[in-house]
């Protein structure tokens, strides 16, 4: 059977010819060579989705040509995960690797290991049995300080690999939980929505390692979590996430349907405000600019509604000014746009706090990709210089595969003397994060 995107070429060509453009013409508009575009026009080479984006907007094929390239779907598909009387355990080893297994048919109960006083916090400190508290209210001084170690935890994944910050999340939220389960009525609730909440951060940085499997198991549990403290909504987050990371995996039908649940759901404002930016995205990556300026405006106005407290635990994004602003930039570069997207992500990537080294790393690469896309290829490699020492030292699995990306882009231009400059340098960064998070 002929294969979709076989179709690409010639459609390329029909569209090409009717708006009386040579082939130099139209890769001086997309920033790829004469022979390049001949080659894929011809059915040599099959076009990249990026490329089939940018001819999009420079033939305004209004997504029709996009249409015809797929995205691959190598990876398998993800588990739906449970918990039901799992153990967990964790091994934390001299090399600095750790791993996290979790079993739900274990040959020792949950309760026995709890019994026993393995894999908390609290036990680490205490030797004998756990003293009965089911009558007792835990202090307020342990929400506060528990909040705090939170606060302290998103502030070092932002400084530091995910797979240094899991451990620690991961004892915590066991700790959190049994606390609860020991504490009255009125602790419980507010433990158990802050333990929630660390599960749910665990799952972010569970992606940004590479697992996403594992991302969706702490995502999931921080819904059971929420759920047991009387908070229906972050069942609904949770699609968002999922929505996300099925994005990230290239299946854009799974993401926009699980996007558009969520989005039309009771949820607050604030879950749906974050729903309508990741169906923007999906629909940016199938070329529907109308579609996706719709939802960035409905994203605005949720947001609004709902605006971030500082002294409260966040869904989302906690260290850009402006969430939206910085989503439509990207978007922008996935509609074939990237001049206008290269100057928002300019604008709003300036804006980043300077101790937000993760958040500076994501974006500071798709800043440094938008540029190379829109063909300012000196410029991209400036960016790519200032921003390749924090890539080894966030470890990220989101950065790496927008680096990686980054890298193909400057390919292109392989004979400029600033690209022959980065490549090396961008080449070793990227071995090393990859690196990272692989082995944890």
């Amino acid at each position: 059977m002929r294969e979709k995107w076989q179709e690409f070429g010639p459609e390329l060509r029909r569209r090409r010819m009717a708006a009386r453009l040579s082939l130099q013409q139209l890769g001086q508009r997309v920033h790829y060579s004469k022979s390049q575009l001949s080659k894929v026009e011809c059915g040599h080479k099959p076009p990249t989705p990026e490329l089939a984006r940018l001819c999009d907007t420079a033939l305004g094929a209004e997504g029709a040509l996009a249409s015809l390239v797929s995205p691959q779907h190598a990876r398998p598909e993800l588990p739906v995960p449970g918990h039901n009387d799992e153990v967990w355990l964790m091994q934390l080893r001299k090399d600095g690797s750790s791993s996290f297994h979790q079993s739900s048919s274990p040959p020792v109960s949950r309760r026995s290991m709890i019994a026993a006083g393995a894999a908390s916090v609290v036990s680490m400190h205490v030797s004998g049995p756990h003293p009965a508290l089911s009558a007792v209210e835990a202090p307020d001084t342990l929400l506060d300080a528990s909040s705090a170690v939170f606060g302290q935890l998103r502030r070092l994944g932002q400084a530091s690999g995910p797979a240094s910050v899991l451990p620690t999340l991961i004892s915590q939220i066991h700790a959190l939980e049994q606390i609860a389960a020991r504490s009255g009525p009125r602790s419980r609730r507010p433990l158990l929505l802050l333990a929630s909440r660390y599960a749910e951060y665990a799952g972010w940085m569970a992606q940004e390692c590479g697992d996403d499997p594992g991302a969706i198991w702490w995502t999931d549990h921080a819904v059971q979590l929420a759920a047991a403290g009387s908070d229906p909504a972050l069942a609904v987050y949770a699609q968002v996430r999922r929505s996300l990371i099925s994005l990230y995996r290239g299946d854009v039908g799974e993401a926009l349907q699980l996007a558009a649940l969520a989005l039309e759901s009771e949820a607050p404002a604030r879950v749906r405000g974050l729903a309508a930016q990741h169906l923007a995205q999906g629909n940016a990556v199938e070329g529907d600019y109308d579609a996706c300026m719709r939802d960035l405006d409905r994203a605005r106005e949720l947001l609004a509604l709902e605006p971030m407290d500082p002294s409260q635990p966040v869904l989302g994004a906690s260290h850009v000014p402006d969430v939206v602003a910085m989503f439509t930039g990207w978007c922008l570069h996935d509609l074939g746009r990237p001049q206008r997207a290269a100057a928002l992500l300019d604008e709003e990537t300036a804006r980043i706090p300077v101790h937000a080294f993760r958040t500076r790393a994501r974006y500071g690469v798709r800043r440094a990709l938008a540029h190379a896309t829109a063909g300012e290829i000196d410029h991209a490699c400036s960016i790519t210089s200032e921003v390749l020492p924090s890539v080894p030292l966030v470890a990220s699995a989101t950065v790496a595969a927008d680096l990686r990306r980054l890298r193909h882009t400057l390919g292109r231009h392989s004979r400029k003397a600033s690209v022959r400059a980065v490549i090396p340098d961008l080449t070793a960064a990227l071995a090393c994060a990859s690196t990272s998070w692989k082995g944890k």
